[in-house]
């Protein structure tokens, strides 16, 4: 069930937010509202280290001596976070992986962080997200 309120805000950052809904190319004030209220949620289920899903991406050198084998073996120590994971050859020396986890939100900055840690690698992102059971 949908309901309605008002809020009230200052003209500029009025301003602010339709420059950022026609960026975003939110159609309306009430979707974009909804979206940062649903982040602001699941920032707190990892914040409260909750069960959550992500997708850890990173780029890395294969030529660095033992990378894949670090990888590999990470994902082997956190194998029941780990629901899924991509590989792709991007160039001659430079490999994508994808890596789809879920559960306690602890856990995952864990792997994040070992996997951000590994020399030769180029770049390494964590996206948080949860099943947004509570929103609706």
């Amino acid at each position: 069930m949908l309901r309605r309120f008002s809020i009230s805000l200052d003209e500029n950052l009025l301003e602010k937010f339709d420059k950022y809904l026609q960026i975003k190319k939110y159609t309306n004030r009430s979707e974009a509202i909804r979206d940062l209220i649903r982040d602001v949620f699941v920032k707190e289920e990892w914040e409260t280290d909750k069960e959550v899903f992500g997708v850890i991406t990173f780029i890395f050198d294969h030529h660095q001596p033992k990378i894949q084998e670090k990888i590999t073996e990470l994902q082997h120590d956190f194998n029941e976070h780990i629901v899924s994971a991509t590989h792709v050859h991007i160039d001659h020396h430079n490999c994508l992986e994808v890596v789809i986890v879920s559960g306690r939100a602890k856990n995952i900055r864990e792997l994040h962080e070992k996997i951000k840690a590994l020399r030769g690698l180029k770049n390494a992102n964590l996206i948080m997200s949860s099943t947004g059971t509570d929103l609706a």
